[in-house]
């Protein structure tokens, strides 16, 4: 779990107060991405295969779940002539503009739906696993993905490796779930890319490097919650760096974006 030094080919960063250029000087390095450490997955579990999608959340909405939310599904294309096309990214599109208090208000009503108490969403650890799908590299693809294969913002790629003929498409908006050759080895799909996705485990400054998956439940089960979550995965707006399996970045539990959605997961017997 976790990405070694040197593993993001990010170009820029934030320091000193205003971004810069990358130096020998002064390096990017993600240190809220490691250190890298084995974990052992102690407890059996699912996960969805796609994300979440629209009409998934709107059967929860429409059989009086989900606090009635509907969210904005609204995409705002910026075509080439520089005028925006605005597009509803609905049906089986991932469902956007959700926040960590939103995911679990669907999966509290999966589970009274089917009378059970075992549909939650993953810690970061079980997110991991699952995206890895048994790799090590920075994707389960590789170490480099195509836009075939991951849906990421190809201006922001080609301007962060400071390559500017790269021509990778930028399609500006998320692609339906079923849409690319997005699956990892095990068959799970987008977890690079589309939408980040968050996850249950609180944000720390870096991992805690704890060895079992079991351990990173229970933080989520403490009675103390935490006002700042996890989120994975890169989006549709954010470059090809931003979408390696390690990446973590932070968002408060009631902030909706565009370019976050979830997938869900499930306790199974031993």
């Amino acid at each position: 779990m976790g990405a070694p030094e040197g593993e993001s080919r990010q170009q820029f960063h934030f320091f000193d107060g205003q971004w810069q250029r990358a130096t020998e000087e002064s390096p990017y390095i993600a240190y809220h991405e490691g250190p890298v450490h084995r974990v052992e997955i102690d407890m059996p579990y699912a996960l969805g295969v796609n994300e979440v999608t629209y009409e998934e959340w709107m059967a929860c909405v429409t059989d009086g779940g989900c606090n009635g939310y509907v969210p904005d599904p609204t995409a705002r294309v910026l075509l080439h002539d520089g005028s925006v096309h605005k597009v509803d990214a609905v049906g089986r599109h991932p469902v956007m503009r959700v926040s960590y208090e939103d995911a679990l208000e669907y999966v509290a009503w999966l589970n009274e739906k089917l009378d059970i108490n075992t549909y939650r969403l993953p810690t970061e650890a079980e997110w991991e696993y699952a995206a890895r799908a048994g790799t090590q590299t920075p994707f389960a693809q590789g170490d480099w993905v195509t836009p075939e294969q991951v849906n990421f913002n190809g201006k922001a790629t080609a301007e962060n490796l400071d390559i500017p003929e790269l021509g990778y498409l930028h399609r500006w908006m998320t692609v339906p779930v079923d849409e690319l050759d997005a699956a990892n080895g095990w068959g799970f799909r987008h977890m690079s890319g589309n939408l980040r996705e968050v996850v249950s485990s609180c944000w720390s400054d870096q991992h805690k490097g704890w060895a079992r998956s079991s351990e990173y439940l229970s933080e989520v089960n403490d009675e103390d919650p935490c006002a700042f979550r996890v989120s994975k995965g890169g989006s549709y707006g954010l470059s090809m760096d931003q979408s390696r399996l390690a990446v973590r970045t932070t968002i408060a539990t009631d902030v909706r974006l565009p370019m976050i959605g979830f997938r869900v997961a499930r306790d199974l017997e031993r």
